[in-house]
């Protein structure tokens, strides 16, 4: 098993120091999340861009996945969709990223033909240049399709080994999904796990991995011996959560045991 960060639990702060916390407490990765007041958001230029691929290599940290918030299913142009894809996908490139994250965001109650046909059309059409960049697309189980199912049946249609997916565990238990379900549903559409812990359905702050409610250990199980595992803690929507680099140590060690 293979360990990566999400820098959305570290809001703000310089991708060095990023890079330390992430290699000083055991984690092999990390995931950069991209959105504008971070180190790395969708305007950087070419030198940020080689600046932030160098600090990545220095550190010894492999960029596991850029965190983008493209929504491949949300009601619109294709046109304007696809040009996010492409700069994206030409920015996870750049760095060195295995992965570009994207989202559902069909809309609510969108879990229907119309939202899954816009996702797989705008994937299926973005595949191609994923793959000649070296980069996989990951559809995230998460908002308008939280279920693998509903993910792992875009995925069905789209047939291309560029897209896979990322098995976020918050959203699969929120539908109601057992750890085995989602399993199988995304079985044939690899990425990688996400994982993050809570205390109940009504309320979602972040607390230390191992000390809520979601399960872990079972979605866990069957992960492939050099799969990839990712924290994300959601530090910049729940103000009062405990300041995540103290609890780096301790999760890297708690998610180990679990394996």
């Amino acid at each position: 098993m293979r360990l990566a960060l999400s820098t959305l639990g570290l809001p703000g702060r310089p991708l060095g120091e990023a890079l330390r916390l992430a290699a000083d407490h055991g984690w092999q990765g990390v995931e950069l999340r991209c959105a504008p007041g971070e180190s790395v958001h969708p305007a950087l230029t070419a030198t940020e861009r080689r600046r932030a691929a160098a600090e990545l290599t220095a550190h010894e940290i492999t960029p596991l996945a850029l965190a983008s918030y493209v929504g491949v299913a949300r009601p619109g142009e294709d046109a304007a969709v696809a040009a996010e894809l492409a700069h994206h996908l030409r920015l996870a490139a750049d760095l060195g990223a295995h992965w570009l994250r994207v989202f559902p965001q069909g809309g609510a109650g969108a879990e229907g033909a119309e939202a899954d046909g816009r996702a797989v059309r705008r994937l299926a059409s973005a595949a191609g240049l994923a793959e000649a960049l070296g980069v996989r697309i990951a559809l995230e189980t998460h908002d308008s399709h939280r279920s693998g199912r509903a993910v792992g049946r875009v995925l069905t249609a789209v047939g291309h080994r560029s897209v896979g997916a990322i098995w976020d565990v918050l959203h699969t238990w929120l539908a109601g999904e057992s750890p085995a379900a989602t399993r199988d549903a995304l079985a044939a559409h690899p990425g990688y796990l996400q994982v993050k812990d809570v205390a109940g359905a009504d309320d979602l702050t972040p607390l230390p991995l191992g000390a809520g409610v979601l399960p872990l250990a079972d979605c866990l199980a069957g992960l492939p011996g050099d799969g990839w595992v990712s924290w994300e803690y959601e530090a910049p929507w729940h103000p009062a959560a405990a300041p995540l680099p103290p609890l780096l140590g301790p999760g890297a060690r708690h998610l180990r045991c679990l394996a």
